[in-house]
């Protein structure tokens, strides 16, 4: 049977969470899945793009960012009229941290249809920082609203030991890690070197945020004194950008690219870099460092989410409390024994290979719709299972 999904999220802006939606609805399709794509779009946008195969639906926002969205008043009703319309055989809900992520138990249950969600936010378990408090509240407030889903996404078993503990039952936790299109990013030729003039290229790509600890990296970079034929390329955007930029910029041999939206442009960058470093407070899963690994970097990162456990025997994982030191001490090592980029990069990718591919994602996300669809049409008495 031929499974039609909505598929809830948003476009825009350039994100995990964006970049994790558009992987997995791509794959659908070329599986041959029915896929609609309802997502979150202000007024002033020109982002919608009727697509044959993926028609899209725009469900009206007031704002939105790499983390919250602010759906508009009207968002429910356009929301409940569309799923009305397109008769889904599952809605599946890349939660993008807005109110209207409340109310989805509620409007699917009415409309008799399995709501799956895929619950993106970071977190950081071992280590208490500013961070990590801001993300377990986040944490507790969506909980007894994840509670009513038929299934919950996670990216790791600590992630759903965590939800467990704030009082949502095992049986609505499913763990599928984020996985990367292993065909697509691998290791190959790539002009970066050339263009940015060095012989090692080291990289950070994702949010210039707080969370993100990128500062940390920054004054590392600098107090390492790395010489002149090693550079840090910086992709991403966020709101500490101007202000770092203004203080670490070319004179240390920094560069600032901004987010990179088209794939084969970062993926030009990231064939053409050595190491890859993620220095972030809290983490889900990051996409980012799955991609770097499956390319064949040398990575290094925190111990936060899940990303400690998927670099453990692949990568060096850091303490998020000691970023700085550690990476003084570290950066200058590949360039000085460059053999350890190619052992370590070869090992991130059999990593990726062994365990994060995307193929091995959407095998067990269709056992997942399959399952729900099921408990539909044979309900048992759940809460969330029509009478």
């Amino acid at each position: 049977m031929t499974l039609h999904i909505a598929w809830l999220g948003k476009k825009s802006p350039p994100c995990g969470n964006v970049t994790y939606s558009r992987e997995i609805t791509n794959g659908l399709l070329d599986r041959g899945y029915q896929v609609s794509f309802l997502h979150f779009a202000q007024e002033d946008e020109n982002e919608v793009e009727q697509d044959g195969e993926c028609p899209d639906v725009p469900l009206p926002c007031l704002y939105k960012s790499q983390v919250y969205t602010l759906p508009s008043l009207r968002a429910n009703k356009v929301l409940v009229e569309s799923l009305k319309k397109l008769k889904p055989d599952v809605v599946h809900a890349s939660l993008t941290l807005s109110p209207l992520d409340f109310f989805l138990p509620d409007i699917c249950a009415e409309l008799k249809i399995p709501l799956v969600a895929t619950f993106h936010p970071a977190y950081s378990e071992k280590y208490r920082t500013l961070s990590a408090g801001t993300a377990l509240m986040t944490y507790q407030l969506y909980a007894p609203f994840l509670a009513n889903y038929d299934r919950v996404i996670v990216f790791s078993q600590a992630q759903k030991e965590l939800l467990m503990r704030l009082g949502v039952g095992a049986q609505t936790l499913l763990i599928i890690p984020n996985g990367v299109d292993t065909c697509k990013y691998t290791p190959g030729h790539s002009g970066a070197k050339d263009e940015f003039k060095a012989r090692y290229l080291y990289v950070y790509q994702g949010r210039i945020a707080i969370e993100k600890n990128v500062e940390a990296l920054l004054r590392s970079w600098c107090a390492a004194d790395m010489p002149e034929d090693c550079k840090l390329l910086m992709v991403g955007g966020g709101s500490l950008m101007p202000s770092l930029m203004a203080h670490y910029g070319p004179e240390h041999n920094i560069l600032w690219l901004g987010s990179v939206v088209d794939d084969q442009r970062r993926l030009e960058i990231l064939r053409g870099c050595d190491v890859f470093i993620l220095p972030s407070q809290i983490e889900g899963l990051s996409l980012s460092l799955l991609e770097a690994m499956a390319c064949g970097l040398a990575c290094l990162a925190t111990d936060v989410g899940a990303d400690g456990e998927v670099l453990t025997g692949a990568g060096i994982v850091l303490n998020p409390q000691y970023v700085k030191t550690q990476l003084q001490t570290l950066l200058p090592m590949f360039y000085h024994h460059p053999e350890m980029i190619r052992l370590l990069g070869e090992k991130a990718r059999k990593r990726v290979l062994e365990s994060y591919s995307l193929s091995r994602n959407l095998d067990r996300l269709e056992v997942c719709y399959q399952e729900v669809v099921h408990s539909y049409a044979h309900p048992v008495g759940t809460s969330r299972s029509p009478a």
